[in-house]
């Protein structure tokens, strides 16, 4: 991976694509008004572009770039703010003040809208495997503007953590989070998800292991919330109550945790 500029760029866009490169550990390389195919190709390495509204990691068998945005957070937070009910708040049954471990933060869609549902005195970390995507969805939560500020501020709480969640629940006290969630990739892929076709050549596909599974009902207090394809063979192999709706493509499962266990 190195750092470069987008192509029309400037002095104060060159510094700040130097200090993204100096805090990665990784060469930052002059744009020179080459395409990006045609730098990728020189110095055969994946790219993370600095632009003035965004950063974009373009990586090379890859058709599109990965860049932070809100995705469908933002038409189903705008719904939450008017009062109307979102499925997973509802499966996770989030409150004012509940803390929440995202183990497969993505493009933090979930989490965004979770941060929302708990408030400043809640808390809502997510987990990325990937260090770059990390940076980025580190920098995006913190500076994206939707115009909304309880959006905004939802999204700056966010707490993005470059770790596995195989290593980070190992090493998590018991009930450590009121909800522990996954929402890994889908074992049937989704014809319509557009909004995660840059997501896919950069996901870690780890396997939601019975080990994994113990160590996610150890440090949840309340419950372990899993989206997944409706047809996903996950929701019985891990025994999880199934909350199924008519014409969605996914179903969110829920394993509760029984209290003094």
């Amino acid at each position: 991976m190195i750092v470069t500029t987008a192509g029309r760029t400037d002095e104060e866009m060159i510094r700040f694509a130097k200090s993204v490169a100096n805090d990665l550990h990784i060469p930052y390389v002059a744009r020179a008004k080459t395409s990006v195919k045609t730098l990728q190709k020189k110095e055969k390495s994946d790219l993370l572009v600095v632009g003035k509204e965004r950063m974009e990691l373009h990586i090379q068998e890859a058709e599109e770039p990965f860049f932070f945005h809100p995705n469908s957070a933002m038409f189903r937070a705008k719904r939450l703010l008017k009062g109307e009910q979102d499925p997973f708040i509802q499966a996770a049954k989030l409150t004012t003040g509940m803390s929440v471990l995202d183990c497969t933060l993505g493009l933090a869609s979930d989490s965004i809208i979770a941060s929302l549902a708990v408030g400043e005195s809640g808390l809502v970390k997510g987990l990325e495997g990937n260090r770059f995507m990390a940076y980025l969805l580190k920098q995006g939560l913190k500076t994206w503007k939707s115009g909304i500020r309880e959006i905004d501020e939802a999204m700056n709480r966010i707490s993005v953590v470059h770790q596995t969640f195989e290593t980070y629940l190992h090493c998590c006290e018991d009930n450590s989070f009121d909800i522990v969630y996954f929402d890994p990739m889908f074992e049937a892929n989704l014809a319509d998800s557009n909004g995660i076709q840059g997501l896919k050549q950069l996901a870690l596909y780890t396997p939601l292991t019975e080990q994994v599974m113990t160590q996610a009902k150890r440090v949840a207090r309340k419950r372990v919330v899993l989206k997944d394809h409706y047809k996903s063979t996950r929701f019985h192999e891990h025994q999880f109550h199934v909350y199924k709706r008519k014409t969605a493509a996914f179903h969110y499962g829920v394993i509760e945790i029984k209290e003094g266990r």
